[in-house]
């Protein structure tokens, strides 16, 4: 694996995770910014590389795919996410985009960003037809009964509705219904919500709308979708004529100058409000220009959202203790003094990583600044080192897991580090819904939903559990009858014999995906193979580096991850594959990395006639690399194989040796 394939790999994870804390759990753990910034890199990365690009990635979606716990709602129209502007800078590059286009000035509307839920309303003949989530931007998630309790939601239309309409906005929390909320959940020794934000859109996806009606959630609607007007200006007049609520404080921009006011103003009364805001939203006002303007990537050209500057206050660092994620990645947490930031009392925060905390030097007992970034997620931002007494410590990272004391794998130019224990609480929802999904065992009823109910009923402490399921156990976890009982129990048995290169890819091993799983399996034959073999004989399989190699080595190291194996086994599990047959042929045994551009031959062309001739290509230069052909601008394998003695051939030397 390539430094780009494992850095695009290592971004694309830290993404879902992200996006699985905001819109799965409503417990997000990094802020919008940072989240950009990782979405940001990968785009760049893909550009860069487009063989890395699938259809898969994060870049290629606008949120989360939608929750298996509610039905779908496919949007008449795609529903995009804003990209972001922190500088005025970024504003006026917007701007000259629009006037450029335009061919002339371009008159904006402005609209507070408020920090929410977005939602899809549908309405036929005047009436709420059904509401959803935004989803990956196609499809979101049908929370129709849920929405019909937010009173400020229209159930029937004014003013002569048209016969199919769509219509957008956001549902939050006000502030002092956030402030009775959790005074409530206090007087009933239930944990508080961190922001009006996590509250609202946990309110939206509560399985009993009864739930969610008590949380007193609001709805300011923002866009017509559908029918489009010919302004934006005209389509939020149309939505008040239509009898749903838009937010007083929108204002029309003739030109750029008006925009920054605008923003430089509600960044400084912000407080003044009953709703939290994070920023402003900036809209082309003709919609023919915005068409014009149109969609690059996942983010359109006629709007933008300029993100305000995060809230900071100073207090003590009393401690840090580390959480396991629902990966096995170990998250340092700072323990702070109660402080108040922007009318929220933060007592913790988050400190990303190891290195973030090296590289900042932050100490135990430190006087830190502390900012609620996006106004969500509390973070560190860093020491005062003149107010320290000597008496500060410095944090080192549990060389163990802290919920199951398993070895801890942290990857050099890794940022995190994991829990390698396939069987660790701190992980078993994930391992489990991993493991049932379609790419690795493929468990047929065995979803999101089921895997929590599963996990939090203690029916199911490791994947190997699975298979300990029986009608039984079943017949208590709510929703299910006798028909779904026996499907699935179907369904578990079935998946016993989806063989060895699945079960690979279903144990969660870090860097083994669908195909690396499938090589192994190929190439060792069985688990117990795999297992016993070290780093330097894993390498030997094509594509297998020395970050899988390790990985895999560690993780079949662990003595929990055996005990599963065996129960596995033990359950009739499938551990063995037919072994492929070996390589026969001029270059039989030999591993080769391309580089540069040759003179004759494409790089397909060369991987072809080398694989022909019993030869493997892989993308990275190891010690186990026989040759390195080189070709004109070779880039940096060159180098690395002249510092390794591989011998290093051109095309013509290729030729030779295929003869």
């Amino acid at each position: 694996m390539s430094r780009a394939e494992a850095r695009a790999q290592s971004l694309r994870e830290q993404i879902e995770e992200a996006n699985y804390r905001y819109y799965v759990l409503d417990q997000p753990e990094i802020t919008d910014a940072e989240f950009d910034a990782l979405l940001r890199e990968l785009t760049e990365l893909e550009n860069k590389h487009p063989q890395l690009r699938s259809a898969d990635s994060p870049t290629q979606r606008v949120g989360a795919a939608a929750s298996e716990r509610f039905g779908a709602y496919e949007h008449a129209r795609p529903m995009l996410s804003l990209a972001n502007a922190t500088t005025l800078e970024e504003l006026r590059a917007f701007d000259e985009r629009a006037r450029k286009v335009a061919g002339a000035a371009v008159e904006y509307v402005c609209e507070l960003k408020i920090d929410g839920l977005a939602v899809a309303l549908d309405y036929r003949d005047g009436s709420l037809l059904r509401g959803g989530t935004r989803g990956d931007g196609r499809v979101g998630e049908d929370v129709t009964s849920n929405l019909r309790t937010v009173k400020t939601i229209p159930l029937r239309l004014r003013e002569g509705p048209p016969s199919f309409l769509e219509a957008r906005g956001e549902v939050y929390l006000r502030k002092s219904d956030f402030e009775r909320l959790n005074r409530a959940r206090e007087r009933e020794g239930l944990a508080v919500f961190a922001n009006p934000r996590n509250a609202a859109s946990g309110g939206v996806r509560q399985l009993d709308p009864a739930l969610t009606a008590a949380r007193r959630l609001s709805f300011f609607a923002y866009q017509l979708a559908l029918p489009e007007a010919p302004t934006q200006w005209d389509s939020l007049q149309r939505l008040r004529d239509l009898g749903f609520p838009v937010n007083p404080n929108v204002e029309r921009a003739p030109e750029l100058d008006d925009v920054l006011g605008y923003c430089a103003r509600w960044e400084a009364q912000r407080d003044e409000l009953d709703y939290e805001i994070d920023g402003v939203v900036i809209k082309v006002d003709d919609m023919a220009l915005a068409q014009r303007l149109g969609v690059a990537s996942r983010d359109p050209r006629w709007a933008i959202a300029f993100k305000f500057k995060p809230r900071e206050a100073r207090t003590k660092l009393v401690d840090i203790v580390v959480s396991v994620g629902r990966t096995g990645t170990l998250n340092p947490n700072a323990v702070l003094q109660p402080v108040q930031i922007g009318g929220v009392t933060v007592k913790s925060a988050t400190l990303h990583n190891q290195d973030y905390i090296a590289n900042n030097d932050i100490r135990i007992g430190d006087t830190v600044v502390v900012t609620r970034a996006g106004d969500v997620i509390p973070r560190v931002v860093g020491p005062l080192p003149g107010e320290r007494t000597g008496k500060e410590r410095r944090f080192r990272m549990p060389a163990r897991c802290p919920v199951c004391g398993s070895d801890v794998d942290h990857p050099p130019g890794e940022a995190m580090s994991r829990c390698t224990n396939a069987a660790c609480p701190a992980q078993v929802y994930e391992r489990v819904r991993h493991f049932s999904s379609r790419g690795a065992m493929d468990i047929e009823g065995l979803g999101d939903v089921m895997a929590q109910q599963l996990t939090e009923r203690g029916l199911v402490r490791d994947i190997a559990d699975v298979y300990c399921l029986d009608e039984e156990s079943l017949a208590g976890v709510p929703r299910t009858g006798k028909k779904s009982i026996e499907s699935l129990l179907r369904n578990v048995a079935a998946s016993k014999q989806r063989g060895l290169a699945r079960l690979l890819y279903g144990l969660g091993i870090r860097f083994v995906g669908a195909q690396t799983a499938q090589i192994l399996a190929g190439d060792f034959g069985t688990i117990d193979a795999i297992a016993e073999a070290d780093a330097d004989l894993l390498q030997r399989s094509e594509g297998i580096g020395p970050e899988v190699a390790g990985s895999v080595e560690l993780f079949f190291k662990q003595p929990a991850n055996r005990v599963v194996i065996a129960r596995l086994k033990q359950a009739g599990v499938q551990t063995s594959a037919p072994k492929r047959a070996r390589a026969t042929g001029a270059l039989a045994g030999t591993t080769f990395v391309l580089t540069g551009t040759l003179p004759q031959l494409t790089r397909d062309e060369a991987t072809e006639l080398i694989v022909a001739a019993g030869g493997k290509v892989t993308g990275s230069v190891s010690k186990n690399t026989d040759y390195v052909v080189a070709g004109d601008e070779p880039g940096s394998k060159l180098a690395k194989a002249e510092a390794l003695g591989i011998e290093i051939l051109d095309e013509a030397g290729l030729r030779r040796l295929l003869r």
